[in-house]
């Protein structure tokens, strides 16, 4: 069925989407909720750092791809329990993928972090 909302009604008929996906993510998913408490301690400390603003949008913008990632990886893992709760190697499968996508992005964080605040952090211990 094709949604009859256009212009700003549509934009704002799929924020309420949005926002209805996150609430539910955040309610149901442990992953969501850890990473979400990630991104609001260690968001405040790339604005705060010595870093350039090129810099600090790639510490902003890795936090936000993991959270990106395990969203899209607790969709893939609800519409597989949905299907059915037997073992099928297709389904598992898929929730190794998504789960292998989840650990990708959180080694983009760590090595965005590292390279970016690893001399910051060093100069701080030994000065």
């Amino acid at each position: 069925m094709k949604s009859s909302h256009t212009g700003i009604m549509r934009v704002i008929k799929a924020a309420g989407y949005s926002y209805q996906g996150f609430k539910a993510a955040f309610k149901y998913e442990a992953a969501v909720r850890q990473e979400t408490t990630l991104i609001l301690i260690m968001g405040p400390i790339a604005l705060l750092s010595d870093s350039t603003g090129v810099e600090k949008a790639m510490l902003i913008s890795t936090l936000l791809l993991v959270l990106i990632v395990e969203l899209l990886n607790s969709g893939i893992e609800a519409v597989v329990d949905r299907v059915g709760d037997e073992y099928h190697e297709l389904s598992g499968r898929a929730k190794d993928i998504g789960s292998a996508a989840v650990f990708v992005s959180l080694v983009a964080l760590i090595a965005s972090w590292s390279l970016i605040l690893g001399d910051e952090v060093l100069s701080y211990a030994f000065n």
